[in-house]
C-alpha cells in the first residue's frame, strides 16, 4: 500500500495575522495608488479635454483668419487678373495703331523715293539741286526716322506685352508675383503714354515734311513756268530778229547787185578811152570822172559786201540763239511735266494721319 501524503504545514496565528496585514498593506497600497491614477487620469482627461478645446477654438480661429486672408488675397487676385487683362488688351490696340502706323509710312517713302528718281531724268541745267530735292531728301530721313522709330517702338510693345502677366500664369500668383504685375502695369502706363506721344509727333513731323516738299514744289513748277515763259519771249524776239536780219541780207544782196553793173559800165569806158590814140590818150575831166567813180563803187560794194559778212554771221548767231533757247524750252517743259505732272500727281492721294 502507498504512503500517506503529509499534511501541509500549519502557520501560527501570528503568522496569519502579519499574512492578513500585508494582504490588507498590499490592497490598501494598490487601492490608493488606484486612486491616484483615477484621479491623474480625470485630471489629465479634463486638461486634456481643457486643451483640445482651446487648441480647437484657436485653430477656429486661426483659420477663420486663413479664411478671411484668402478671400482677400482673392479679391486682390481677381483685381489684378482683370486689371492686367484689361491692359494686355488696351496694350493689343496700341500694338495695332503702331502697325498701322508704320504701314502707313510705306507709300509716303515709296512716293518720296520714286519722284527722286523721275527728277534724275531733268535734262541739262535743270538737273540742279534745288529745294525740291533737298527737301524731298528731308523727307526720306524723316520718314525712314520715323519708321525706325515705330519699328523699335513696336518691339518694346511686344516685351511689354510678354511681360505682362497673362490669366494662364495667374494661378502661380503670390504677393510677389503682384507686386511685380504692378510694377509691369505702371510700365505699361508709361509705354503707353510714350506710343501716344510718339505716334502724335511722328505724324506731325512727316505732314510738317510733306507740306514743305509740297510748298517746295508747287514754288519751282511757278518758277520753271516763269523761266520758260521768259525763253519763250526772247524766242520770239530772237524770230522776228532772224526775220529782219534776212531781210538786210536780202537788201544787201541787191544793193550790191545794183553796184555791179554801174561798176562795170564804169570799167568798160575807161577800158575803151585807154585805146585812144597819141595825144587823145590824156588824163582829162572825163578820165578824172570815171577813175573816181570806180573807186567810188568798188569802194561801196566792199562796204555793202563787209556788211553782208557781218549780217550772215549776225544771223548765224541769232540762228544759234534760236536753238538754244528752243532747246531750253523744251527742258523746261520736260521738266515741268516731271514736277507738275508726275510728282505733283503721285503726291496727290497721301494724306498724313494720326493713329
Amino acid at each position: 500500500m502507498s504512503r500517506l501524503m503529509d499534511p501541509p504545514p500549519k502557520f501560527l496565528p501570528p503568522e496569519w495575522r502579519l499574512a492578513n496585514q500585508i494582504h490588507y498593506g498590499n490592497a490598501e497600497a494598490e487601492r490608493s495608488r488606484s486612486e491616484r491614477l483615477t484621479a491623474e487620469s480625470k485630471r489629465l482627461i479634463e486638461e486634456s479635454g481643457m486643451a483640445a478645446k482651446r487648441m480647437q477654438q484657436d485653430a477656429s480661429k486661426r483659420l477663420e483668419q486663413r479664411i478671411h486672408d484668402i478671400k482677400f488675397w482673392r479679391t486682390e487676385l481677381d483685381q489684378k487678373l482683370e486689371e492686367i487683362v484689361q491692359e494686355i488688351e488696351v496694350l493689343i490696340s496700341y500694338k495695332s495703331r503702331v502697325e498701322r502706323a508704320l504701314e502707313s509710312c510705306a507709300e509716303p517713302l515709296r512716293v518720296a523715293l520714286q519722284c527722286m528718281t523721275e527728277r534724275q531724268r531733268r535734262v541739262s541745267i535743270d538737273l540742279v539741286h534745288d529745294d525740291v530735292e533737298r527737301e524731298l531728301m528731308k523727307e526720306r530721313e524723316v520718314i525712314e526716322g520715323v519708321t525706325s522709330l515705330l519699328n523699335r517702338t513696336l518691339e518694346q510693345t511686344n516685351e511689354q506685352i510678354s511681360a505682362t502677366v497673362t490669366p494662364e500664369e495667374w494661378e502661380t500668383f503670390s504677393n510677389i508675383n503682384i507686386l511685380k504685375a504692378e510694377r509691369e502695369k505702371n510700365n505699361s502706363l508709361s509705354l503707353r503714354a510714350l506710343v501716344d506721344s510718339l505716334l502724335e509727333q511722328t505724324a506731325a513731323d512727316m505732314r510738317r515734311q510733306h507740306n514743305a516738299m509740297g510748298t517746295a514744289l508747287r514754288l519751282q513748277v511757278q518758277e520753271t513756268k516763269t523761266a520758260k515763259g521768259q525763253l519763250e519771249d526772247h524766242l520770239v524776239k530772237v524770230l522776228s530778229e532772224v526775220a529782219s536780219q534776212e531781210c538786210n541780207l536780202e537788201a544787201l544782196r541787191v544793193a550790191i547787185e545794183d553796184k555791179a553793173g554801174p561798176l562795170k559800165v564804169a570799167q568798160t569806158r575807161l577800158s575803151a578811152r585807154s585805146q585812144r590814140p597819141s595825144i587823145e590818150l590824156c588824163h582829162d575831166p572825163v578820165q578824172v570822172r570815171l577813175l573816181s567813180e570806180v573807186q567810188e563803187l568798188t569802194a561801196h560794194i566792199k562796204r555793202l559786201r563787209e556788211a553782208q559778212a557781218q549780217s550772215e554771221m549776225e544771223l548765224l548767231a541769232l540762228t544759234r540763239s534760236q536753238l538754244i533757247l528752243e532747246e531750253e524750252i523744251q527742258v523746261k517743259s520736260h521738266s515741268l511735266y516731271i514736277d507738275e505732272v508726275i510728282c505733283t500727281q503721285l503726291r496727290q492721294p497721301i494724306s498724313i494721319h494720326s493713329f
